[in-house]
């Protein structure tokens, strides 16, 4: 009898522990989940992502916040979400906007975005 009530313990405590594992943040964190980080010398007012396969822009990560220039944001993606290629637009105060098209955000962990001279780019990691 004391080996089941051991064994039936030893179950529920491995039970636990996947069930941990399961509803920890790494484990509900999307495959395209990357830290963005501002080098554009300007303050970013709007960024907005989409699948590169879309024609619309999904709503405005930032909200009612804005990103200043040297800020990085992290920003994440559904467990679920299953695209791997996505576009990205920032807009200045003024509404000016750059875009980024096709990155393959399954590969990339940190995109730093910059500008200088009338030209952008983006480096990866």
């Amino acid at each position: 009898m004391r080996f089941l009530n051991r064994f039936h313990r030893a179950v529920a405590a491995a039970t636990l522990t996947v069930v941990a594992i399961a509803l920890s943040p790494a484990a509900m964190a999307g495959d395209q989940d990357f830290t963005l980080v501002n080098q554009t010398g300007v303050e970013i007012h709007k960024l907005y992502t989409s699948p590169h396969s879309s024609d619309e822009w999904e709503e405005d990560v930032l909200g009612k916040d804005t990103l200043d220039d040297g800020e990085s944001l992290d920003i994440s993606f559904g467990k679920k979400e299953k695209v791997a290629h996505w576009d990205l637009r920032i807009e200045d105060e003024h509404g000016t906007a750059i875009t980024w098209e096709n990155l393959n955000l399954t590969e990339i962990s940190e995109l730093t975005l910059h500008y200088k001279n009338g030209k952008a780019w983006a480096d990866v990691k």
